[in-house]
C-alpha cells in the first residue's frame, strides 16, 4: 500500500497535473471511551470501534472514504493512460526456471500475463513445453485460494504434498497428490500455520512443523506459541500423528526441519523472533520406524522408560548448536560430516564442517568469510555454488568440496540473480537474472563447463536498453557510505531538477537488491527517476550492517 502512494503521489508530481478541491468534506470518525491498561500504564484506543469492519458505523465510514478517493483518482486527467499502459505492460508471458523432480519429470510455472495465479506444468525435458501439472485458480471459483507453503514431492516424484491458504490467510490446509494417477489421496492437514513438508526417502511419510489447533470460530486468535514438529504416516488420519520434537521450556521458540538428500538425518532449526539466528539439532533416520517414530536399534544415552515412547523420541535428537547467537543454514553433507553457512565469528557469512560423530561437534572452516556479504550456499555437480553481495548487487562464485575456487558466473551486469537449484549430483541448473531496467531472463547453467546460455526471457513491451541503471553512493551522518541505485532514461541530465521517486527500507535483515518491476515503467518513461537507497537495516554489508 506504502508503495502504491508514494508512485501515485510521484505520478501526479510528474505530470503536474490540478487536482480539484474535493466537493466533500472528510468523514469524522467518532471518538468512543475505550482504555486499555499494559503493565500499570493506560492506554487510550478511542478508534477501538473500527476494528469491527462489519459494523453498520465502520462500513459507512469505510464508504464515505472511498467515495472521497475515487472522486479524487477520478479527476487526474492521465489516470486512464496509466490504466492503459500498465494494463499493457503487465500483460506478458511470464515464467519459472524449471526445476528437475527426476529424470523426465519438470515442474515450471507459467503464467499467461492478466492471471491472477501462475499455473504450474509438468515437462519430460527442459525444452519440452508440458502440459498443466496444476491450476490453482481452480481452487475457488473467486480466486481467492491459493498455493501455499511451496509444495513438496517425494523423491521418486510419485507424491506431491502442497498447501492451500483461502483469502489471503496465513493458515495452511494440505493434501497430497498422486502425480501417476491424478488423485488426491484422503490424508489431509487440517488448516494451521503449518511449516513445509519434508519426505521420508521411501514415501512412507513425512515431517511437518504446527502450532496447537485452535478452537472452532476463534482461528484468527491462533497464538502463535509452542510450535511443534509431527510426523504423518501415509495412509492414516492426522489425529494419530505424532511429535517428533518440541520445546515445552520456551513456548516462543520456532521449530522446523527437512530431512537430508540421502535420507539418512532429519535437521531441526530452532530459532527465536525476527532475527536470523538458531540452534541445531539432528536425528539419525537409519531404522525409522513410521508408526512409532523410533530409530530401531538406537540405543539412548540416558535411563528412558520402556513405556514413554516420547521420552524415546526426544532421546534421539541430538543437538549440534544449541545457542542463540548466529544463523546457521544447512547446505548439505558427507555421512556424520555437515556443511553449513553460518556468521558465527563472521559477519559476512563463510562456509563450515562440522563432524557429528564428535559431542556437539568438531567444526572448521571450509570457505572462509569474504569482504562480500554471503546470501545463500548450494551443492550441485559436488561444488559449492555461493551467493554474494558485491555493494547489493548480486556475484556468483563456485568453490570445490575443499574450498577451492573454481570459477565465477559471469552475470549481464547490475543485478540480482537467484536459482541454482537441484540435487547435488546435477551438473544442469538455472538461474534468473533481473534488474530494474532488465525483466527476468532465465538462463541454463552447466557447472561442468562453465557456460550460461539463455533459456527464456520475459515479453515484457518495455525496451530497457533505452535506460540506465547507476549505483552512487552517499555519506551518513556518522560517516558511512551508503549505496544507492538510480534508474533513469538515458541522456536525462541529473542535475537535481528530476521528478525522483526515492525508495528505501532498512530491517530484519532484508537487502534491496535490484529487481524488475512493470509497475514502474509508467514513471520510467515519462522521464522520472528511480532511486533505491540501500540504508542500515538489511543484509547488503553483513551481520553488521543490520545490526549496526
Amino acid at each position: 500500500m506504502l508503495k502504491r502512494s508514494l508512485f501515485l503521489a510521484a505520478i501526479v508530481s510528474l505530470l503536474a497535473v490540478s487536482i480539484p478541491a474535493q466537493s466533500e468534506a472528510y468523514p469524522k470518525a467518532k471518538k468512543v471511551e475505550q482504555t486499555d491498561e499494559f503493565h500499570g500504564v493506560k492506554v487510550a484506543d478511542p478508534f477501538r470501534w473500527m476494528e469491527d469492519t462489519k459494523s453498520a458505523d465502520t462500513q459507512t465510514w469505510i464508504e464515505q472514504e472511498n467515495r472521497i478517493t475515487d472522486a479524487y483518482l477520478k479527476s487526474i486527467p492521465e489516470r486512464d493512460f496509466l490504466r492503459k499502459r500498465l494494463t499493457e505492460v503487465w500483460n506478458y508471458e511470464r515464467y519459472s526456471a524449471p526445476r528437475k523432480v527426476k529424470d523426465g519429470f519438470y515442474i515450471y510455472s507459467k503464467n499467461d500475463g492478466l492471471q491472477n495465479q501462475s499455473v504450474l506444468y509438468r515437462s519430460s525435458s527442459i525444452t519440452d513445453p508440458g502440459k498443466v501439472f496444476f491450476d490453482p485458480n481452480k481452487l475457488s471459483e473467486d480466486g481467492t485460494a491459493a498455493l501455499s507453503g511451496g509444495g513438496s514431492f517425494t523423491e521418486d516424484g510419485k507424491y506431491w504434498a502442497y498447501g492451500i491458504a483461502r483469502s489471503g490467510s496465513d493458515r495452511t490446509e494440505w493434501r497430497v497428490l498422486n502425480t501417476e494417477t491424478g488423485e488426491h489421496l484422503p490424508d489431509t492437514l487440517a488448516p494451521n500455520r503449518q511449516g513445509g513438508i519434508s519426505w521420508l526417502k521411501d514415501n512412507s511419510g513425512f515431517f511437518y512443523s504446527a502450532f496447537p489447533p485452535a478452537e472452532k470460530g476463534s482461528e484468527l486468535k491462533q497464538e502463535t506459541y509452542n510450535q511443534k514438529i509431527y510426523f504423518h504416516k501415509l495412509g492414516t488420519p492426522q489425529s494419530q500423528d505424532f511429535v517428533v520434537y518440541d520445546r515445552p521450556d520456551d513456548k516462543e521458540l520456532f521449530v522446523g526441519g527437512f530431512v537430508t538428500e540421502d535420507g539418512q538425518y532429519y535437521i531441526i532449526s530452532v530459532g527465536k523472533g525476527t532475527r536470523p539466528e538458531n540452534m541445531v539439532y539432528y536425528m539419525p533416520l537409519k531404522g525409522f520406524d513410521p508408526s512409532t517414530g523410533l530409530v530401531k536399534g538406537y540405543q539412548p544415552g540416558v535411563a528412558v522408560p520402556d513405556n514413554d515412547i516420547a521420552a524415546k523420541r526426544r532421546s534421539q535428537i541430538h543437538p549440534l548448536v544449541t545457542t542463540l547467537d548466529a544463523s546457521y543454514n544447512f547446505i548439505g553433507n558427507d555421512g556424520r560430516t555437515f556443511y553449513f553457512s553460518t556468521d558465527k565469528g563472521a559477519p559476512m557469512s563463510k562456509v563450515v564442517a562440522v563432524d557429528t560423530m564428535v559431542k556437539l561437534g568438531k567444526w572448521w572452516d571450509v570457505i572462509p568469510e569474504t569482504k562480500e556479504a554471503l546470501q545463500g550456499v548450494g551443492l550441485l555437480n559436488n561444488q559449492f555454488v555461493l551467493n554474494y553481495l558485491k555493494d547489493a548487487s548480486t556475484m556468483i562464485k563456485i568453490y570445490d568440496m575443499k574450498g577451492a575456487h573454481v570459477r565465477d558466473v559471469e552475470l549481464p551486469g547490475i543485478g540480482s540473480a537467484g536459482g541454482f537449484g537441484g540435487r547435488r549430483e546435477d551438473s544442469e541448473t538455472f538461474y534468473t537474472f533481473s534488474s530494474y531496467n532488465a525483466p527476468p531472463t532465465i538462463y541454463r547453467y552447466d557447472m561442468k563447463t562453465g557456460k550460461s546460455e539463455v533459456f527464456r526471457k520475459a515479453g515484457v513491451k518495455f525496451d530497457g536498453s533505452q535506460y540506465e541503471v547507476k549505483q552512487v553512493f552517499y555519506t551518513s551522518k556518522d560517516g558511512t557510505k551508503v549505496p544507492m541505485f538510480l534508474t533513469y532514461k538515458k541522456g536525462i541530465k541529473l542535475d537535481g531538477t528530476n521528478p525522483t521517486l526515492l525508495y528505501g527500507y532498512g530491517g530484519f535483515n532484508v537487502s534491496m537488491t535490484p529487481g524488475f518491476s512493470v509497475a514502474r515503467v509508467p514513471w520510467l518513461e515519462m522521464g522520472g527517476v528511480y532511486a533505491v537507497a540501500n540504508i542500515r537495516g538489511g543484509a547488503e554489508y553483513g551481520k553488521d550492517w543490520w545490526t549496526g
